[in-house]
């Protein structure tokens, strides 16, 4: 994964849950799956985005609409909604079919589950696992195969069995039982494995994707899927995939397509990038990947950084520390001369739950001196900024400062915190007065409001919020220009109609 982090204070827990998918479905060849929904937490939020952290593998319109398929056409795959920020649903693999949960991921093109011959990998234990002799349908393979994430790799052998998608079931499809999966993180996962929808073209072991094997078998009425993501964090359903049509409940208006500029991922022309309606001059030649296994919207830094710098995002640790200061620092002040011991002095004050166990004047001192180390302080973000503050302002007390002094020289201090994730913060009173963020494509501007480009989360009875744009710089080969990633938090505004046989992706408001 290749990053540092000077402050984890996000631990890699997991809040695991178990929900009922309902799935509706036909023989006329369309597969709607439904989506569930669970709120967003801190951690489960931080262990999710580093799942799919494999941006630097993406190196490598006319407006109309669809044909409107009736419901009683339609397989649906219900889909659950991983706390926000993972969207997966079920699938059967085998005869009689076995069952994993998968993320449905228009950024990859293979699909992978957990193999009863993965021994030594902690990750397989804690998810079900094929066992290729319970099957009656099972042709071995055993080439050997890789696939590379950017949070980790995956080995494991090829196969080949029929899967089961709804009441479709797509025959002889080769898949890849992983045999160890090199990533903590996937540990943690609350889904077994990933099955992608992208082109053949970017297929590990030039393997037909599943998506790909659906129409070669004529299983599905149109050459077409569709995403519907559902915000609503009190909705009983968290959104719908359609495999063969398009369910006309779930959008407005009509779709805006565009065409594919580039096949192996689901490459678009991006016209320009408005900030408050205004051009921010960042476009020139900008594609754009629509992926619906990535969380986030990625793009170039300076695009990104004129958005985080007009929403006025920061790093987590360093708009805690400056809240603590802010708040706070008078009172640490006169506790710290009324000689109440500093490791006792946050709990006392009731941001921390712990009565002197953490001692970060020595992690401090690295973290001022050597900015790329790594310390872990296990507490949360209230909990570790006061710490900071306190033995911050202390080591300046010993110095003799004055209060002013001490108090001016930690709010730089804070400033000079390096941000353990990609994500930025913002301050949520603020959110009603952010401007709208705009993506131009096929002419149109398609919007996005503050409450939909901002993430909330809560932890610990605290709310923080957080900018749904992060820096990716991808290296491009002419005369392609800046890339950027339009993820989940684009496609939860946007219904989303991935046209395989006219080479186009559609787009029309969410409902």
């Amino acid at each position: 994964m290749g990053d540092k982090f000077v402050l984890l204070v996000m631990c890699l827990l997991t809040s695991t849950f178990s929900m009922s998918v309902a799935i509706t479905s036909s023989s006329n060849g369309v597969v709607r799956l439904g989506l569930k929904k669970q709120s967003l937490g801190f951690n489960s939020l931080y262990a999710a985005t580093r799942i799919k952290g494999r941006y630097s593998t993406y190196a490598k319109g006319a407006v109309t609409t669809t044909q409107d398929s009736d419901d009683s056409e339609m397989n649906i795959i219900s889909l659950k909604n991983y706390l926000d920020v993972q969207y997966f649903g079920e699938i059967g693999i085998g005869s009689p079919p076995q069952n994993f949960t998968v993320i449905f991921d228009t950024g990859s093109s293979n699909l992978w589950i957990p193999s009863s011959h993965c021994h030594f990998s902690v990750a397989c234990f804690f998810h079900s696992r094929y066992n290729s002799s319970n099957s009656s349908t099972y042709t071995e393979i055993g080439k050997p195969c890789k696939i590379n994430y950017g949070s980790g790799m995956i080995l494991g052998f090829f196969s080949e069995d029929n899967i089961k998608v709804g009441d479709l079931v797509v025959k002889n499809q080769v898949f890849t039982e992983a045999t160890r999966e090199g990533s903590v993180v996937l540990s943690l996962a609350s889904f077994d494995g990933i099955l992608g929808l992208g082109f053949q073209d970017v297929s590990v072991g030039n393997v037909a994707p599943l998506w790909h094997s659906m129409m070669q078998q004529s299983l599905v009425a149109q050459k077409v899927f569709s995403f519907w993501f559902n915000k609503d964090p009190m909705a009983s359903e968290g959104g719908e995939l359609v495999f063969g049509g398009v369910d006309p409940k779930h959008f407005k208006g009509q779709h805006t397509y565009v065409p594919v500029t580039q096949k192996g991922y689901w490459q678009i022309d991006l016209e320009d990038f408005l900030v408050a309606d205004q051009s921010t001059g960042c476009c020139i030649n900008c594609t754009a990947i629509v992926d619906s296994g990535t969380a986030f919207i990625a793009g170039p830094f300076d695009a990104v950084k004129k958005i985080n710098d007009a929403i006025e995002a920061k790093g987590f640790v360093s708009m805690e520390c400056k809240k603590a200061v802010s708040q706070y620092g008078d009172l640490i002040w006169q506790l710290l001369l009324s000689g109440l011991q500093p490791d006792k002095l946050c709990s006392s004050i009731g941001l921390c739950s712990f009565n002197g166990t953490q001692h970060l004047s020595d992690s401090i001192k690295m973290v001022v001196e050597q900015k790329g180390e790594t310390h872990n302080v296990g507490q949360d973000l209230v909990c570790a900024a006061c710490e900071l503050t306190v033995a911050w302002m202390r080591t300046e007390m010993m110095q003799k400062k004055t209060r002013g002094k001490v108090i001016e020289y930690v709010n730089k201090l804070c400033d000079t915190l390096p941000n353990p994730t990609t994500q930025l913060a913002v301050d949520c009173t603020k959110i009603p007065s952010m401007p709208t963020v705009s993506f131009v494509i096929g002419n149109k501007s398609f919007h996005l409001t503050p409450g939909q480009y901002i993430l909330k989360v809560e932890q610990d009875m605290a709310t923080f919020c957080i900018s749904g744009f992060i820096p990716l710089d991808v290296p491009v080969s002419p005369p392609q220009g800046p890339l950027w990633i339009l993820g989940e938090i684009f496609m939860e505004a946007y219904h989303t109609v991935f046209d395989f046989g006219n080479l186009r992706v559609g787009f029309a408001e969410a409902a």
